[in-house]
This record gives structure tokens, C-alpha cells and sequence, in this order.
């Protein structure tokens, strides 16, 4: 919580509270903060224990600090009941982009091929039973006899 405190500001608290609470006074108020907070972390001990005895003996190894999203999700990711670290370990990300990258230029290749020789017989935008994927102007898609003709939003 106060990780970042560093020295100066350390010394700033202390000549503040000497001159807020004076020499004399200061060792009392120091005590006192001392026994409050020792209080408030046995009642917050208690409060777990009767927490713990209320849930019963199935949640005896439950731990409040597990509340704490970040905590929780790291402690499910690490445990092994999920395989969770095998998937993790077995996924390489440049293997899986360079297998793709290799299937989709294959298919480029082969693609332009088929068309660049392909017979008249078969219409401009496939090859092989294949689907042309490039984007063209609406005029140069061919259009079959059960095709709808083009729609235009801004022209209604």
C-alpha cells in the first residue's frame, strides 16, 4: 500500500507530527496508534476465524486474500487441474502465424495460377470451385440469374 514512501517523505511525517503533536505528547499518540491498530488486526483475525468455523470443514484451507480477482485468476491459471500449462506450453504464436502465412500464400499462389490459366468456360471471379475473396466495385461482380441486384442505402 505505501510502497512508494521513500525517505524524504518519511521524514517529512515525522517533523509534522512533532510539531503538530509536540515532543512530550508525541510518544503517547505513537502507543496509541500502536494499540489501535493491533486491535483492529485481532478483530479482523477473529472476524476470519468465525468466518472459517461458520463455512464449515469443506472451505478450511479458504484464504480471503483469494477474493482479490488478480490473486484468484493467477491461482486458477497456475493450478494444474485445468491442463491449463500444457495449452499454454504447447501454443507456440510464431509456429501457428508462420503455418498460416505459409497456407494462405499457398493458396494465393495456387489461386492465380488456376485463373491466369484457367478455360473460358468458368466465370471471372472463380477458379476451381473456389471463391473469389477480393473486394470489387459492385459493377464488375457477376451477377447469377437467382442474384438479387445491388441494393444502395443512400439511394433510398
Amino acid at each position: 500500500m505505501f510502497n512508494d514512501i521513500g525517505l524524504p517523505e518519511v521524514m517529512a511525517l515525522v517533523v509534522l507530527a512533532v510539531l503538530v503533536f509536540g515532543p512530550d505528547k508525541l510518544p503517547q499518540v505513537i502507543q496509541d496508534v500502536a494499540r489501535t491498530i493491533r486491535k483492529i488486526r485481532e478483530f479482523s483475525d477473529s472476524a476470519k476465524q468465525d468466518i472459517r468455523e461458520e463455512l464449515g470443514p469443506e472451505f478450511k484451507d479458504f484464504e480471503f486474500e483469494d477474493l482479490n480477482p488478480k490473486t484468484f485468476i493467477r491461482k486458477q491459471l497456475d493450478s494444474d487441474d485445468m491442463g491449463l500449462k500444457e495449452i499454454r506450453n504447447g501454443f507456440d504464436l510464431k509456429k501457428e502465424m508462420a503455418e498460416v502465412s505459409e497456407a494462405v500464400s499457398t493458396v494465393a499462389e495456387v489461386d492465380e495460377v488456376g485463373t491466369a490459366s484457367g478455360s473460358a468456360g468458368t466465370s471471372a471471379g472463380t477458379s476451381g470451385g473456389r471463391v473469389d475473396m477480393q473486394k470489387r466495385p459492385e459493377t464488375e461482380r457477376p451477377q447469377g440469374a437467382g442474384d438479387p441486384p445491388p441494393f444502395d442505402s443512400d439511394a433510398t
